[in-house]
């Protein structure tokens, strides 16, 4: 496959005192190890001279439609990688949807990398090669020396150039860089990065996330099991396009759901994964 690498010239002799300078990553993943297929989408990787933020791109675009239309539409992003940074450190502050809530939660992500003396021409930047293990993956990484940003995807920093290509051994995560600008000012997050529209983070610790995500996945439908208890049992339930009408019904549909949470299972910090029981 063809990569297309669309970079500003501007980008060899700009410095970190600059406004936002903006990086498009083509991410392609899998949902499931045991896939053979992808799933696609784009991030975004914000770096201006306080913070780098990464996060998907439909964000954005939902963001700005709504600010030109007046609308009140929101997205949720599935990647599980929305996260944010002071500049030069490891310190990240995670983002992360469950169920209906919005939450935030740090952690710290040193990353030590081995440098190799391997270099490749892609199109008309060299690129050298880098290697890491983080999250439980082994991963190679190619940086480009003359864009001066020691920043790339998720949390992979700290390498002497901008990332341009990064996977890891198995090939569950593939970044591709494809695009960069430079915006005039430092771009607004507020109200799909900090907040998901209209629902502000709720600061938590990683032990009360993984709490969350246990409590959602033994019981993905609680608050519809609770008003189908309360209710007659003439209450129509809608459950993805299907309609409730019994506890057994709605008890088959959280089993299928969980199916569907176990089948998932595969996050980029895969040392981090919740192991769930049938």
């Amino acid at each position: 496959m063809k990569r297309i690498y669309v970079l500003s010239t501007l980008l060899f002799i700009v410095s970190i005192q600059s406004q936002t300078h903006q990086f498009t990553y083509l991410l392609q993943y899998k949902i499931d190890s045991t896939e053979t297929g992808y799933e696609k989408l784009n991030m975004l990787l914000d770096i201006n001279p306080k913070e780098v933020k990464f996060y998907g791109q439909n964000l954005a675009v939902t963001d700005s439609l709504n600010k030109k239309f007046g609308t009140d539409n929101s997205h949720t992003d599935m990647s599980g990688q929305v996260v944010k940074r002071k500049i030069n450190t490891f310190d990240n502050e995670n983002f992360i949807s469950i169920k209906e809530g919005y939450y935030s939660f740090k952690t710290t992500d040193k990353i030590g990398w081995v440098i190799s003396d391997e270099t490749k021409k892609v199109e008309n930047y060299s690129l050298q090669k880098a290697s890491t293990r983080f999250g439980g993956r082994d991963w190679i990484a190619w940086f480009c020396k003359d864009i001066p940003f020691n920043e790339g995807p998720y949390k992979f920093r700290g390498l002497p150039g901008i990332i341009f290509e990064l996977m890891d051994s198995k090939k569950n995560f593939v970044y591709h860089l494809v695009k960069s600008q430079k915006l005039s000012a430092t771009y607004p997050t507020d109200d799909f990065l900090e907040s998901n529209f209209g629902n502000k983070a709720i600061p938590i610790n990683e032990s009360q996330k993984n709490k969350l995500m246990m409590d959602f996945y033994n019981d993905p439908f609680a608050f519809e099991r609770n008003n189908f208890s309360k209710a007659n049992h003439d209450l129509k339930i809608n459950i993805n396009g299907k309609e409730i009408h019994t506890v057994d019904e709605l008890n088959t549909q959280t089993k299928n759901m969980q199916e569907v949470i176990r089948k998932y299972n595969n996050p980029i910090e895969i040392n981090k994964a919740i192991h769930y029981k049938e």
